[in-house]
């Protein structure tokens, strides 16, 4: 289990993370410069806290108060860097062996050769990094930190250098990888909400350096507690929403000239809230099918893609963008500025508490 609460100033930015993990992949979500990156080093030692503590299995790393912190070379964490961090000079099998050159010599050489056949990379143990592809340096990179057995293993944006192409067939290759030859806390710090989504059992959204939301990947998606929370998992449609009654088991909430169904929340009801719904929930049609929650609209802008298309459209005062198939576009060609229908599905609409800082029409 690792327990992390600190505060970290560099300048201007001041980082306030907080949370906790178990076994399994946390994802630690956000965009650029949110503090992702300083939160692992921080963990790792290479920068120190402000203030507070981090706990490893019950083992304190650092705490301010009692002036506790750790050595890096002693907290037995397992770093992989975005670029891997491989010594240029050394072959793979040197790679995979530095951090165990303590061992005994039959010992060293069981663990190296067990290793490159873990990781699938017999036949490179004399080649030198920059002679090998991006996926097997990132193999090389998880070997020599997994060699090591630390209870914690940090993944800073493993697949930033990777061409796109690639990226699915190695996200697929790491974590089976990691689920067969590791057993303790793994955190992966990511700004791509499908990754995160794809490689993680839980997720924690950091914004501006301070902690948002954590939970399991479902529940951060389908109950954001925050718009920044909402945006950076993808979501783009949010609007302005006062709650006016119930119906059943469906709460009835106003927007201006918008009125429509949404199931219960989990968030704290106020008068004045925030509501989102993401664009893939959205559907669009030709013909007014009468169900809840629909409403006609026009299209006002149409955004082509290889496998989805986005269709911008505006109901009653209100621009939102729906993202529909590629396929399921092509019944709806040459429909700008046409009518259309548009159902936002009740189960799919969530409310947040209204942030201060943002404002939306």
């Amino acid at each position: 289990m690792l327990e992390v609460s600190i505060e970290k100033t560099l300048g201007n930015f001041t980082l306030q993370s907080s949370f906790a993990s178990g076994k399994g992949v946390l994802g630690i979500l956000g965009s650029s410069g949110c503090g992702k990156s300083l939160t692992l080093k921080c963990i790792a030692g290479l920068y120190h806290p402000d203030k507070g503590t981090i706990k490893l299995n019950g083992k304190e790393l650092f705490n301010s108060g009692t002036k506790v912190n750790v050595l890096p070379r002693h907290r037995n964490i397992g770093y992989v860097f975005q670029n891997y961090a491989l010594f240029p000079h050394l072959t793979v099998y040197k790679n995979i062996a530095y951090g165990i050159q303590h061992l005994d010599k039959a010992k060293y050489h069981e663990k190296v050769s067990e290793m490159i056949q873990k990781m699938q990379l017999n036949g490179h143990e004399n080649q030198y990094p920059s002679q090998l592809s991006g996926g097997q340096q990132q193999r090389v990179a998880l070997a020599r930190t997994l060699i090591t057995e630390p209870e914690l293993l940090l993944l800073d944006e493993p697949f930033s250098a990777l061409d796109s192409h690639v990226k699915q067939i190695l996200e697929k290759e790491l974590l089976s990888i990691i689920k067969k030859n590791y057993h303790g806390v793994v955190l992966l710090v990511t700004h791509n909400i499908e990754e995160a989504y794809r490689l993680c059992d839980r997720i924690l959204v950091l914004d501006k350096g301070k902690s948002v939301q954590i939970g399991e990947k479902e529940e951060i998606i389908r109950y954001p507690a925050t718009v920044s929370a909402a945006r950076i998992t993808g979501c783009k449609n949010f609007f302005e929403a006062e709650v006016s009654g119930e119906d059943g088991g469906s709460l009835l909430i106003k927007s201006g000239s918008l009125c429509l169904k949404t199931s219960k929340s989990n968030t704290e009801l106020q008068s004045k809230m925030m509501a989102g719904v993401r664009s893939h929930d959205l559907i669009l049609s030709l013909e007014n099918t009468k169900e809840s929650n629909t409403f006609e609209c026009q299209a006002t802008e149409v955004i082509e893609g290889v496998i989805s298309t986005t269709v911008i459209v505006n109901c009653q005062g209100k621009s939102l963008q729906a993202e529909i198939s590629n396929n399921d576009f092509l019944r709806l060609k040459n429909t700008i500025g046409q009518k259309l229908w548009l159902r936002i599905p009740e189960n799919k609409v969530f409310l947040m508490n209204r942030e201060p800082a943002h404002r939306f029409n």
